[in-house]
């Protein structure tokens, strides 16, 4: 049986079916591939400093390439997902970021170790783009938040497994078991995303390439829907829009606040991951217990998001953010004046954790909410592209502020600026939910509260 409806209408107010949540996990675990690259390179770098006799200097260089990597790709490569498609994005990225963690443990010096790294950063961040629009858009309107919410939370998660696999590894192996593991880990991925995660139905009822209507029946008939008898007509030229309408009259004020706000409160979340270390080992604690601290740093940002979005069933995603970010400069303030006590430092750095990463979370969602299909993974890529920006600059800012002889309260306060600066910029945004079908000159559907 055929009916006549919007296949976007069906998808988004119809329960979700077993493999929608399967697809939605899996996106969870792609981005948990992040944070156990991230959380793999530095607990490598210590065995890599020592069989080739680096100095600290260099080793910053090698640990900053991955960012550089992801920023690129980020910006560059979710556009291309917007373009070709969500899945193939996906599986080209993890094909990437494999080949580029095993080249890893082949590498003999440092220039060729930061290539890899680069190209490693270059799929992951190109995933990062692509995965935020497949949880938004094989969810429903009413799970949508969720869904995202949930895909924004396997960062920490990945962070945590990672970081207990890796302390394991690391006992009887050298530093290239970490990227052995990792590449393997990221192939196994492949077959994953090739046979259970279709290509978007809001994508390919958007962009309409040859054989969508087959495409997009196929889907429905594997969701358990009713498939459709026709696509919705969509003039060619909105077809064929991209995520160049970024910079276009309708969007570039979102996107620059979006942005603005991201690459703000991404500078207190990284000082809060990259320092929590250095300043407890410098409060006379052993490195494993400074360790110990970032693990309760990354289960309060797993935790923050999870409860950010059960959250978003109730309230405004926008007000929840904002609310969130303000925590996050209270809790980042407190723990610039926490006395050098083991479990008063763990306790605070998971509040810090937990409201910093909800935050990020929320603002996932926003950009799942606020860019319409042919646009949302081009501009979730470059706001999380240009936000990497503030990956970088936060260790560096905060270790210009020790430096000058600033104490640990006051650089505290400093770097916790940047999540009320980022609130204040989200109290000026103001928009309408992303509807495709406004901008192809069509009524929008009811949809299910």
């Amino acid at each position: 049986m055929h009916v006549n409806i919007d296949p976007r209408d069906t998808m988004s107010n119809s329960p979700l079916s077993w493999l929608q949540i399967i697809v939605i996990a899996i996106t969870v675990g792609l981005n948990a591939l992040d944070g156990f690259d991230v959380l793999s390179i530095s607990f490598a770098s210590p065995g890599i400093a020592k069989e080739w006799g680096i100095d600290r200097a260099a080793l910053g260089i090698v640990l900053s390439m991955e960012l550089v990597g992801m920023a690129l790709g980020s910006i560059f490569l979710g556009g291309v997902a917007d373009k070709i498609g969500r899945r193939p994005t996906v599986l080209g990225c993890l094909v990437v970021m494999a080949v580029g963690m095993y080249m890893v443990t082949t590498v003999k010096g440092l220039v060729d170790l930061s290539i890899w790294r680069v190209i490693t950063g270059l799929g992951i961040g190109g995933m990062l783009a692509a995965i935020n629009a497949v949880a938004a858009e094989f969810s429903n309107e009413k799970r949508r938040h969720l869904s995202v919410s949930i895909m924004a939370i396997g960062y920490p998660i990945g962070a945590v497994i990672g970081g207990a696999i890796v302390a394991r590894l690391l006992q009887g192996h050298d530093w290239r078991a970490v990227f052995h593991f990792g590449a393997a880990i990221t192939a196994a991925f492949i077959p994953l995303v090739f046979l259970l995660m279709p290509e978007s139905v809001y994508w390919l009822t958007r962009k309409q390439p040859p054989g969508a209507l087959e495409a997009i029946n196929r889907t429905l008939r594997r969701f358990g829907r009713t498939a459709v008898n026709a696509l919705p007509v969509i003039a060619a030229e909105v077809r064929k829009r991209s995520a160049a309408d970024l910079f276009a009259p309708g969007l570039v004020a979102v996107t620059i606040l979006v942005t603005t706000a991201y690459f703000l409160h991404i500078i207190t979340f990284y000082f809060i991951v990259k320092w929590v270390p250095k300043i407890v080992v410098d409060m006379g604690f052993a490195p494993s217990a400074a360790a110990g601290v970032l693990v309760w740093t990354n289960v309060g940002g797993a935790t923050g998001g999870a409860v950010l979005g059960l959250l978003t069933q109730r309230f405004g995603v926008r007000q929840l953010t904002i609310a969130v970010m303000v925590l996050s400069t209270v809790a980042v303030t407190v723990f610039g004046r926490t006395p050098p006590d083991l479990h008063k430092l763990q306790l605070t750095c998971a509040i810090a954790g937990f409201c910093t990463n909800a935050a990020i979370v929320g603002m996932y969602a926003i950009f799942a909410q606020a860019f319409p299909t042919h646009a949302r993974a081009g501009g979730t890529g470059f706001a999380v592209g240009v936000g990497r920006g503030g990956a970088m600059l936060a260790p560096v800012l905060a270790g210009f502020l020790f430096t000058w002889g600033y104490a640990l309260p006051t650089v505290a306060i400093l770097m916790s600026l940047g999540s009320l600066c980022a609130a204040g910029l989200l109290v000026l945004l103001r928009f309408k939910p992303a509807d495709d079908r406004a901008s192809e000159g069509r009524a929008a559907a009811p949809t299910q509260a």
